[in-house]
């Protein structure tokens, strides 16, 4: 006899065969291999998307697409609870169950998806493995965890929800020119520098499951039936109606404790101040980053609670507009820099206790050894100097809301849409 599985919103009427929901439990596991056609998954990448060699114009150069470079399903418990039902007990009962481990949706540094850029990579994320999975922020320990199920036998059982965490890694396809086999220069997407990790889940399941169940081999049920502790029948029959402790499935949630909080604690942004660099090797020459054809361009705070904003340069600017390009080194065709202003002595950087934040805005601080100073800087083809620029740290890119005198350069996870990401690196 085999437990009866359902997705919320579903009334059980008994223990019955399983829905396709959970016979499709192995084939979105082995799905990692290629798409799978599970009912209800989400539509096929479209046609249209971004790849690699495909040809793109200057105002791509500040934006940038994801690619899903690794993919892993795993069914995961987030909500457990060992039940005890008697003769006479049968029937239906409301189980509290305990949080057994908890899943938040993220995309690289970014916990809540706000951009574009997330949604995108775990748009693509589903639609290669054919699943339905959270493409905004969400975690299961905001979940209910009372589960309303209808016992219609006697034994020892594992109520519990569940769900497929569906984790992996993705690079980022960035516009920049490219020499061809006939020598001539072209722009186009190539892969980008930027790398991280995602983690997202698929709607959960709830359950009931006993010891002596057949199950599907790493299905959320066979999860479940790995936290009961199933001793002999005999043992098991004194228990009266009701909660059964489980010492299995207490030491897998202090497990699941324990490296959630080492995860957090290796995600979380350090506001520490860099460490002091003894000097920048910069390169000869300064120059204007200038919006292409209009007289604004960026221009670092005198303050030190302010940001780099769009200024048009005159004789008040003392150098504040002119930024040179240090300890540069070069991969693949694209730029990896430190940008030091002239007039303040300081380097570009994304504010660390805001770096997670979409629009988090530019400013500059004291130089030092650190990948929020770091940017890669992405080129048009040789005899035009626009530019697009990605924080390394963030893999955000750089552009402005508006055009306007005081606008904050800020930045935008997958880039500004409207091609005000692009600029152009002018010499002084």
């Amino acid at each position: 006899m085999m437990s009866h599985l359902r997705t919320p919103g579903r009334r059980a009427r008994g223990l019955i065969a399983l829905t396709v929901s959970a016979a499709s439990t192995l084939a979105a596991i082995t799905a990692v291999a290629g798409p799978a056609a599970a009912q209800g998954a989400t539509p096929a990448a479209d046609a249209s998307a971004v790849q690699a060699g495909q040809s793109c114009t200057a105002a791509d150069l500040g934006k940038r697409h994801p690619f899903i470079k690794s993919t892993e399903v795993a069914p995961t418990i987030t909500h457990f609870k060992g039940w005890y039902v008697t003769e006479g007990t049968t029937g239906s009962h409301s189980v509290s169950t305990n949080t057994q481990t908890s899943i938040s949706v993220s995309v690289g540094l970014n916990g809540n998806i706000q951009g574009s850029f997330g949604t995108e990579a775990l748009g693509m994320v589903g639609a290669s493995l054919g699943l339905n999975v959270q493409v905004t922020y969400s975690s299961t320990s905001s979940v209910s965890d009372t589960v309303n199920w209808n016992f219609n036998q006697p034994g020892y059982y594992g109520v519990y929800k569940g769900t497929k965490k569906v984790t992996g890694t993705y690079g980022s396809l960035n516009c920049n020119r490219v020499l061809q086999g006939d020598g001539i220069w072209a722009l186009k997407w190539i892969e980008g520098a930027d790398t991280g990790s995602y983690t997202t889940y698929t709607a959960l399941e709830e359950g009931a499951v006993r010891c002596e169940d057949k199950v599907p081999a790493n299905s959320i049920m066979a999860r479940a039936q790995r936290l009961l502790d199933c001793g002999s029948p005999a043992s098991i029959a004194k228990h009266p109606a009701g909660p059964v402790p489980s010492a299995k499935a207490d030491k897998a949630r202090h497990e699941a404790e324990k490296a959630a909080k080492a995860e957090k604690s290796m995600k979380a942004t350090r506001a520490a101040r860099p460490a002091p660099r003894a000097a920048l090797d910069c390169r000869p020459g300064a120059y204007k980053i200038d919006v292409p054809g209009k007289p604004l361009n960026w221009s670092a705070p005198l303050l030190a609670n302010d940001g780099i904003r769009l200024r048009e340069s005159n004789w008040t600017s003392a150098h504040l507009d002119n930024w040179r390009l240090c300890n540069v080194t070069e991969r693949n065709g694209v730029i990896e820099a430190s940008l030091w202003n002239w007039g303040n002595g300081g380097c570009a950087t994304i504010p660390a206790d805001i770096a997670n934040l979409e629009q988090a805005y530019l400013t500059t601080a004291n130089c030092g050894e650190d990948d929020l100073q770091r940017f890669y800087i992405y080129r048009d083809v040789p005899g035009s100097t626009k530019i697009g620029l990605q924080n390394k740290y963030t893999g955000s890119m750089l552009g402005h809301d508006r055009y306007a005198d005081g606008e904050l350069i800020r930045q935008f996870s997958s880039g500004r849409q409207d091609g005000t990401g692009t600029y152009t690196l002018t010499a002084v």
